[in-house]
């Protein structure tokens, strides 16, 4: 017994110690982003960056505009969560209460095995295939877009929603359907009024982490999207991400210089911006957990 308290006792510490690390790490990230932005906050004005309307750091004098990069990555990921959003919330209902036993078999490990998937490879059967369609479909100069970037991230957040969205309509005491159909509800009415309401915690939380890939993805965005640092007006035009940014411009520009404290300036952001996703997201699964109690 003894033995068995000391190894109980030595697994507690370890996982405090796990957590706690990871705290730690995060904190000194951010703190190492802030160092490296507080200069560029310090000579360039604020409002230029927040408020500025182009991105032009090789100019004379250089402009640092984050709304160009801002909207394209809001635009890509707005539109990726709505394709990817109805898609993944069907494909866990179906996984979950509608295929027979032998295909969840199959479709649940094929869904995470997709999750594995490198953003490169889809970015590249983006610019193949995607690409090219939208281009000859709307008649564009070019099919490098924020529709090609929405649709590419949509397949990239799509197993993550509908792996944890199955999981959280699993998870479901058996009880919720059997009272429901009892009671001579259908089987979609038993999902409609009954399933879906019980596991809205588990839902939202798959649609903040999608949320929270998307909004940080690079690769993919950065071979469909066209990189155009404009404000775009439509799904049709070019636009440039603020994760794309940092990957084309960080290995070309002279460590210590203006342009490089931009960039950690748009990483700072994008920290920031993870991080209230993530808190707002554990907010909101707080609350509907309190009401449903």
């Amino acid at each position: 017994m003894g033995r068995k308290n000391l190894w109980e006792s030595f697994v507690e510490k370890l996982i405090f110690i796990g957590g706690i690390s990871g705290i730690v790490i995060l904190f000194l990230i951010f703190l190492f982003l802030l160092k490296e932005s507080f200069q560029f906050f310090f000579k360039y004005p604020l409002k230029d960056f927040f408020m500025g309307l182009s991105w032009y750091p090789t100019n004379e004098p250089p402009k640092f505009g984050l709304l160009p990069l801002l909207f394209g990555s809001f635009l890509v990921t707005i539109g990726a969560i709505l394709i990817s959003v109805p898609l993944g919330l069907a494909c866990a209902i179906y996984i979950s209460e509608v295929a027979p036993l032998s295909v969840k078999e199959i479709l649940k490990p094929l869904m995470e095995l997709i999750a594995a998937i490198p953003s490169v490879v889809l970015g590249f059967i983006g610019l193949m295939v995607l690409v090219p369609w939208i281009k000859e479909i709307f008649n564009l100069p070019t099919g490098q877009s924020a529709l090609a970037g929405s649709i590419t991230l949509a397949f990239m957040v799509l197993p993550t929603i509908t792996s944890i969205a199955e999981d959280a309509l699993t998870a479901l005491p058996r009880d919720y359907k059997e009272a429901s159909l009892a009671l001579g509800a259908t089987h979609w009415q038993t999902i409609y009024r009954v399933l879906l309401p019980a596991a809205k915690p588990g839902i939202l939380a798959a649609v903040m982490l999608g949320l929270g890939r998307a909004i940080g993805e690079t690769m993919a965005v950065l071979m469909v999207t066209g990189n155009a640092a404009i404000i775009p007006h439509s799904f049709l035009q070019p636009v440039r991400t603020m994760t794309a940014t940092i990957a084309m411009e960080m290995g070309e520009i002279v460590q210590g210089s203006l342009h490089y404290r931009a960039l950690f300036a748009i990483g700072l952001l994008l920290f920031i911006i993870t991080f209230a996703i993530n808190f707002i997201a554990d907010w909101v699964i707080q609350r509907q957990r309190r009401m449903s109690k």
